[in-house]
């Protein structure tokens, strides 16, 4: 029997907000009955285990965040496309540290296909058309993209950056605008 109000939903949510206090390694069913205040066996009317909790909170958080960096990207080409999906993700990331992390979590390949990834693609290849790059490229440029943001958000969300000059903006800006002159003159095949 389920605890009357506990929902799937409530349960992912719960354990998304989890990941972003403890860490998303440490949102375990256990840590997550803890949270809120019931027994670990009534988690599981709605999860199966701690893997699938795990995979649910990455669904969570690849649509949340393909919402956010959808809502950034309307009506923007170019470099302000750019500027606007990076900022997403980066705001995204600060906000919830758990949950963009649990966005990077692998999903099998049914969930994944299912899930907002495909979304996240799209729009990276859309930003990237005005950029006038072939298809291969197209696919080197979205892994160098992801990378950066991905690499740059886990160095400044682990205070790699407090200890010097300039600020952390500064350089996000800077590097954005690099990546921008990159995109627009990306080396060709010899």
């Amino acid at each position: 029997m389920t605890r009357a109000g506990l929902t799937a939903e409530r349960v992912v949510r719960a354990g998304a907000e989890l990941a972003d206090e403890i860490g998303f390694e440490h949102a375990t069913p256990s840590e997550l009955a803890r949270k809120l205040n019931i027994k670990t066996a009534s988690l599981y009317s709605h999860i199966k285990n701690a893997h699938d909790l795990k995979s649910k909170i990455a669904l969570l958080a690849l649509e949340e965040l393909a919402d956010q960096a959808s809502a950034a990207l309307a009506g923007r080409a170019g470099r302000d496309a750019l500027v606007a999906f990076a900022d997403a993700y980066r705001d995204y990331a600060l906000r919830h540290p758990g949950r963009f992390t649990a966005a990077r979590f692998p999903l099998d390949a049914d969930a994944a296909a299912a899930s907002a990834g495909l979304r996240h693609s799209r729009m990276m290849r859309a930003i990237l058309r005005g950029y006038d790059l072939t298809e291969l490229q197209q696919t080197h440029a979205v892994r160098l993209l992801g990378s950066f943001f991905s690499g740059y958000v886990e160095l400044e969300s682990a205070g790699g950056f407090r200890h010097s000059s300039p600020g952390s903006q500064e350089s996000w800006t800077e590097i954005l605008d690099a990546l921008d002159s990159l995109l627009r003159n990306w080396p060709t095949a010899p």
